[in-house]
């Protein structure tokens, strides 16, 4: 079975390595001339995405990258420490959680689709799908076309897929916007022991760092707020510096200092969620990823949610009998579980949650989810629906 993935970012080479695990003739297209989108951004992986991750065979390509986050603190508007717990998979160098750049991850990923033979073209922007009875076939800006049993379509919030295919599926705002940044200087802040992620309870911003052992810091904060106006993107570092500033030195706490040591390398973004509900497949077609359940950033659970897909996706092509029945199990094992990141961290974003209690998938979880170490196990069948709960 050839299957063409659109989207060449975390969703799109993770679903690429696992079809090609599970036998699949996969190529990948990428709208990007190269790997670097997004460099500036970071992201936090949990640990069941590593342990995805490590069903795949990718640990090693990503552990080279980033660096390992084993405890989680939060801080009050003082800095003083309120709790500080170790994170799930603490005790695993496979399944720690990991602080890496967006663009070193997507880098690290695709490389190893490479290693594997995996065929990935760059510069490949999409422009109309046609899903036929026999086979799907993507036309793209260049004039070129790849025809396949099947599309997957993996590239992102503002996919190209879903608006060909699905058009009333449309992204909403979540209540407010993101920024980002990147210090060289963070270890003389007196940000706390490494390996930790620090959240900060603070009164007009939710703050959250990470300092690497180089002494790196990487931190985000949430503000509550409409959409950004058209051109935000473009924003000078400095404006976006004068904008967090006031809000983050109300509060005796390291955020203020972090965020004034970041020169340029500051960015920001609205967070953003797909309706529950919205569909993920027609026909040869299907959605992972951001394509189909984008989730705001609160519960930084983003791309782990992408990776499972990867590896449950591959799976039901596996273990399920045809095409139709495969999308179907993927989508009763799937949108259960993140239906439920969408709520969660939409309620954050939105201030229905308690901004002082981190979320359900940031804080340390009494012990693995059962259930998702056997959907993610490799060697373990894909059943065509979950099992009802006790």
């Amino acid at each position: 079975m050839r299957v063409l993935v659109i989207g060449g970012g975390i969703a799109g080479t993770a679903t690429a390595l696992g079809l090609h695990k599970a036998g699949f003739d996969v190529a990948v297209s990428e709208a990007h001339p190269d790997t670097a989108e997004d460099i500036g951004a970071f992201l936090t992986l949990a640990s069941n995405g590593m342990r995805a991750l490590a069903q795949l065979g990718a640990t090693d390509a990503v552990t080279a990258v980033g660096f390992p986050l084993t405890s989680l603190r939060l801080l009050d508007s003082r800095g003083a420490e309120v709790t500080h717990v170790p994170l799930a998979g603490a005790d695993d160098p496979a399944l720690r959680y990991r602080c890496v750049r967006r663009g070193e991850l997507n880098a690290a990923l695709q490389g190893e689709a490479l290693r594997r033979g995996i065929r990935l073209r760059h510069g490949a922007r999409l422009v109309s799908v046609t899903d036929g009875p026999d086979a799907v076939t993507a036309r793209f800006a260049d004039g070129s076309t790849a025809t396949a049993d099947l599309l997957v379509g993996a590239d992102g919030l503002r996919s190209t897929v879903r608006r060909l295919l699905l058009p009333g599926a449309r992204p909403v705002h979540a209540g407010q916007r993101v920024y980002y940044g990147y210090t060289a200087t963070a270890s003389a802040a007196g940000t706390g022991p490494e390996g930790a992620i620090t959240m900060v309870r603070g009164s007009g911003a939710a703050f959250g760092y990470a300092v690497s052992p180089a002494g790196e810091g990487y931190w985000f904060a949430r503000v509550a707020g409409e959409p950004s106006a058209p051109g935000a993107s473009a924003v000078p570092a400095t404006a976006l510096r004068g904008q967090l500033l006031p809000l983050l030195r109300e509060d005796a706490t390291p955020a203020a200092g972090l965020v004034e040591a970041s020169a340029d390398a500051i960015m920001v973004t609205d967070a953003t969620e797909l309706p529950l509900g919205t569909a993920w497949h027609t026909g040869r077609v299907l959605l992972v990823g951001d394509s189909a359940h984008a989730a705001s950033p609160a519960t930084g659970q983003g791309a782990s949610m992408a990776l499972e897909d990867a590896v449950v996706l591959a799976k039901a092509l596996r273990d399920l009998p045809g095409p139709e029945a495969a999308f179907a199990a993927y989508e009763r094992h799937r949108r259960p579980r993140v239906e439920h990141n969408i709520t969660v961290s939409g309620g954050l974003s939105r201030g229905t949650r308690a901004p002082s209690t981190p979320a359900p998938a940031t804080a340390r979880p009494a012990g693995p989810d059962e259930s998702l170490v056997r959907q993610l196990d490799w060697d373990t069948p894909l059943p065509a629906a979950p099992p009802e709960p006790n």
